[in-house]
């Protein structure tokens, strides 16, 4: 195979041209292609074919871990264990027939061990916190090309470091993780159409009623601007989709999400009970690779006004290319520390919303979007979510805090001091 079909994946935006494609098929693999980027001093990247891409390569050595796509569910003990290839839709098909359910994100495309090793925010997230809040152990290839059975008992640190940012500190071939008994839940999605129902009326309603709900319940905002193009169904044609996206396993959902359908004229109603195998369907995402680019804020506090600011300045008429906006509301088990068990460098507990914002335009007009919406939320952001730097992850400002910064750098110089895994811990202010 050459490289560019290796290299294909889910983001088609950014041009990946290393020096060195090594295909991976097991951890030793792994081991030969750090082994020989450390002794040439050539940086290396990872390539799954999920979702996340930091940005364009040019030179060094990348990894595809593609054909590592084993998954092992142990019912008794309520764990899965997965390769790097693995993406989240194979996890919960294989958990599904024992009424068990990974933390999973909302499109089945996504990389498990990439998502993780970013936090992993889910679709049930306020119910049961970070997906990196459930590692068991993880296998990895550091920079000195061993490979390496890390717990939270037989090396802290690292650790702690590989969950939160995993991506600097060594390729993981392998991650044990807890599963939680879901066989069914309430969800789906609530839309109306943004010319017909003024969106800052939605937020403000939607705003409202995250503080009403159950701290279990895990929901979204999202504004998406439909092309007029035959290929969309003729619902979503030309139209500017406001919607709220719920997954709630509590049960009586018609009831908590009842304010939500009192907002005004419903454009779509999905809501229901379904099996959690089901459970792409409440977001939707789309499922066909694409070129995009964005960024994220968590949000400290809310304002309304910024938050529709941002709407202002990327809807239909306003950016001159397409734009996607979704607010996740935080909080509930996501608001926790870290379990004693399971510490890790997931930053920002404290956020009570996060924005983000993608856009199809490329990385330099695209940035000339983004730089003015996000500073209208900046007088109440804490930072960036490192997986929702839609390929601004090469930014290193504001992915962490300032103590994470610091310890993760300390923590990086110990286990990469050449800086193999090319990373930048920027200092948040």
């Amino acid at each position: 195979m050459n490289d560019v079909a290796e290299l294909a994946g889910f983001q088609t935006g950014f041009v990946q041209r290393p020096d060195v494609v090594f295909t991976a098929s097991s951890a030793d693999d792994v081991v030969a292609a750090v082994r020989h980027a450390a002794d040439r001093k050539l940086p290396l990247g990872v390539h799954a074919t999920g979702h996340g891409l930091p940005g364009p390569v040019e030179g060094g050595v990348v990894v595809s871990t593609r054909r590592m796509d084993g998954v092992s569910v142990d019912p008794d003990a309520r764990t899965v264990r997965l390769q790097a290839g693995v993406r989240w839709g194979q996890v919960v098909a294989a958990a599904a027939p024992y009424g068990l359910a990974p933390l999973n994100g909302s499109a089945p495309s996504v990389g498990a061990v990439s998502y993780t090793l970013g936090g992993g925010l889910g679709i049930l997230a306020r119910e049961f916190g970070y997906a990196a809040d459930h590692v068991r152990s993880l296998d990895v290839v550091t920079a000195d090309g061993r490979l390496r059975h890390v717990t939270s008992e037989s090396d802290a640190d690292l650790y702690w470091a590989l969950l939160g940012a995993g991506h600097a500190f060594g390729v993981v071939t392998e991650l044990e993780i807890g599963l939680v008994p879901v066989r069914t839940l309430y969800g789906g999605s609530l839309a109306f159409d943004g010319r017909d129902v003024d969106p800052a009326v939605v937020l403000r309603a939607y705003e409202e009623w995250t503080r009403t709900v159950p701290e279990g319940l895990t929901s979204s905002f999202a504004a998406v601007p439909y092309p007029d193009i035959p290929a969309l169904p003729p619902r979503l044609r030309g139209r500017y989709v406001l919607s709220v996206r719920v997954a709630w396993t509590g049960g009586d959902g018609d009831r908590v999400v009842a304010p939500l359908r009192r907002i005004g004229a419903v454009l779509s109603d999905s809501l229901r009970e379904m099996p959690y195998a089901e459970s792409h369907t409440i977001h939707g995402d789309p499922d066909f690779p694409h070129s995009y680019y964005g960024d994220s804020a968590v949000l400290g506090e809310w304002d309304l006004d910024a938050v529709a600011g941002v709407l202002a300045r990327t809807g239909p008429e306003a950016a001159g290319a397409m734009c996607v906006v979704q607010v996740n509301h935080l909080g509930g088990a996501l608001a926790r520390p870290a379990p004693d068990s399971v510490p890790n460098s997931v930053p920002y507990r404290e956020g009570r919303f996060l924005v983000r914002v993608l856009t199809m335009a490329d990385r330099v007009r695209g940035r000339e979007i983004l730089d003015p919406a996000f500073a209208l939320l900046a007088p109440v952001t804490l930072g960036r979510a490192v997986n929702f730097a839609f390929g601004a992850g090469d930014r290193g400002e504001g992915l962490y805090d300032v103590e994470t910064s610091k310890r993760l750098a300390g923590i990086k110089s110990r286990y990469d001091p050449a800086n193999l895994f090319r990373t930048d811990f920027g200092v948040s202010g």
